[in-house]
């Protein structure tokens, strides 16, 4: 899978950026902080899945005075060119085609094209509160199969008709309608625990193996799920009855999978409480690494890959390893500020200044 061409108008601080023809390989993208790299990633890595990792709404994305930011690029799959063409107004819905043709919903999109993005953001999922790996979880799912995408959505909305009905229980019996959200939350949480199941077990050997790589020992990384057992539906059934009597005092739901963790670990220590900075660095690279590679062996090829600064925070024997990890893994964006960190052999370089790029031949 290959950007061919991109072209962002009005996105972010890039008011007419132009990139093509795009090479295969490791494409470096170099400048100061704040000089428009990250957005020129995050841009192009819209094009490929309608999403931002840095915004939680499209309008974010539109330069100020700008009426509406406009994203277009052309991607070569196996299955043929796939033209893509996104208006984003300011306080409007998101206008996408396809080839010239609509695209209704996300998932026909994504079904199309596959990117993998790893931002300084990602930290949080090894250091940060067990929502941010559940969140990682659920983009693994998507990433993988984009059908299924909607599987945390229908959770979440069952989750919190649940819960407000919980909140406004007076007291004497258990409220009505009760039992209609707990067969609700088994269906759609069983669902998306089995999801998780499947695709952290397709994440956690390529992301160990990642991880290995660069640190020269193991990542251990396992999901807990929160309810367990042969027939799911039957024990998430009975862990609710079981805690009927807490839920009802504590005026929430205490069962499913937003009580879910995945550990991550490194010499039998828990990553969050007792890694360095560096092995939570390299364990994040290493989770994204993993689900490219996942995502590869679901689809037959090479997710495009988008990485924002990864080197920075290792040693310079950890940045020579992820750089070694890269060659190879079909196209790969990756941002960088130090000049020092453009891997040897990059395919292309492009120097990015105030939201101005210039396109230079690889080293």
């Amino acid at each position: 899978m290959r950007v061919l061409w991109a072209e962002l108008r009005d996105f972010r601080n890039h008011a007419a950026t132009e990139l093509g023809p795009i090479p295969e390989g490791l494409v470096a993208i170099v400048g100061p902080n704040g000089a428009g790299k990250s957005n020129l990633l995050e841009g192009v890595y819209y094009a490929l899945t309608l999403a931002s990792p840095r915004a939680a709404s499209p309008a974010a994305l539109v330069r100020r005075g700008a009426e509406a930011a406009y994203v277009r690029a052309e991607v070569e799959t196996r299955e043929g060119r796939a033209l893509i063409e996104i208006e984003v107004p300011a306080g409007r819905a998101s206008r996408v085609q396809l080839n010239r043709s609509p695209v209704r919903r996300k998932r026909d999109l994504r079904r199309r094209v596959r990117g993998v993005s790893f931002g300084p953001e990602d930290l949080e999922f090894v250091r940060g509160e067990p929502g941010a790996r559940r969140r990682f979880m659920d983009e693994a799912v998507a990433t993988l199969w984009p059908l299924r995408e909607g599987l945390a959505t229908a959770y979440d909305r069952a989750l919190r008709q649940r819960n407000r009905l919980l909140k406004e229980w007076e007291g004497g019996p258990p409220p009505p309608g009760l039992e209609a959200w707990d067969a609700e939350l088994v269906a759609t949480g069983s669902a998306l625990m089995r999801a998780r199941a499947e695709a952290i077990g397709r994440v956690e050997g390529p992301a160990a193996e990642a991880f290995r790589a660069v640190a020269g020992y193991g990542l251990a990384c396992r999901y807990v799920p929160s309810v367990w057992g042969d027939d799911l539906e039957a024990a998430f059934a009975a862990r609710l009855a079981e805690r009927r009597e807490d839920e009802l005092v504590r005026r929430a739901s205490l069962v499913g999978p937003h009580r879910d963790e995945l550990e991550l670990a490194v010499r039998e220590m828990g990553l969050r409480a007792f890694g360095s900075h560096g092995e939570a660095w390299a364990a994040a690279v290493a989770l994204r690494l993993g689900l490219a590679r996942a995502v590869e062996e679901e689809v037959g090829e090479a997710p495009v890959l988008f990485l924002d600064d990864p080197l920075a925070p290792l040693d310079p024997e950890r940045q020579r390893r992820v750089a070694d990890l890269l060659a190879g893994r079909g196209q790969v964006f990756m941002a960088v500020a130090d000049e020092a960190h453009v891997p040897a052999g990059a395919a292309a370089v492009w120097e990015v200044r105030a939201g101005v790029v210039r396109v230079r031949q690889g080293v």
